[in-house]
């Protein structure tokens, strides 16, 4: 039988905490749940391997180091109100439910909204509500949010998305055009977003967010 507990235990200690994350309650919140239950059956296995996963429907969830990273980025605090974007099955959501007070996940895909709402209540996350809607609208009536935190690749920022955030809230997300991204931070101080960029990652384009190719004759 598969030891998920060592294979936890090994992600860790051998890709997060090797990766520059230093921030002792993000580890914990990685260390406090089973990856494994948030992946399709067919590659539970691989739950803790350095690679991303693949969700189906072109999406997946972020390789353990890259998100962990990003996670740490936001820099959550107890009392922050946070929207999660794609969240696909809840795995992220999870994760930053244990760092802040309410998280909203949203997601387009109606299965996986339901599957996400049903593991988060078999992993008794009550301070989390996965909702389904459009992506790219974000949640507004939910909102404002002190971080949104994006899964998966995007060329740029909707400007509806920045419109939510609170004063000195957090925008995470990678952003991505070719092979290879930055892993950005924006900051909403004065109704201004200031923009940092943190470290290179790359990761599939969510779905309905690729850009248009344009052809020059």
């Amino acid at each position: 039988m598969f030891d998920f507990k060592a294979a936890r235990h090994h992600m860790v200690e051998s890709q997060i905490r090797t990766s520059d994350v230093t921030n002792l309650e993000v580890i914990k919140a990685f260390r406090n749940f089973s990856r494994e239950n948030f992946v399709p059956k067919a590659h539970r296995a691989l739950a803790y391997g350095d690679a991303h996963i693949d969700l189906g429907n072109g999406r997946v969830m972020i390789r353990p180091r890259d998100f962990a990273k990003m996670v740490q980025a936001a820099k959550i605090v107890s009392s922050d109100i946070v929207l999660d974007i794609a969240c696909g099955r809840g795995y992220s959501t999870a994760i930053l439910a244990q760092l802040s007070d309410t998280v909203v996940g949203l997601d387009n895909n109606e299965a996986d909204v339901v599957r996400a709402t049903d593991i988060l209540t078999d992993a008794e996350v009550t301070n989390a509500a996965v909702v389904q809607g459009k992506l790219k609208d974000g949640a507004s009536k939910h909102g404002p949010f002190d971080v949104i935190f994006v899964n998966g690749a995007i060329p740029e920022v909707p400007e509806i998305w920045t419109n939510q955030l609170a004063e000195n809230g957090r925008l995470v997300c990678l952003i991505q055009s070719g092979s290879i991204g930055q892993v950005r931070v924006y900051t909403k101080i004065n109704n201004i977003i200031g923009e940092t960029i943190v470290f290179d990652a790359s990761a599939p384009t969510i779905p309905g967010f690729e850009t248009e190719e344009v052809f020059d004759f």
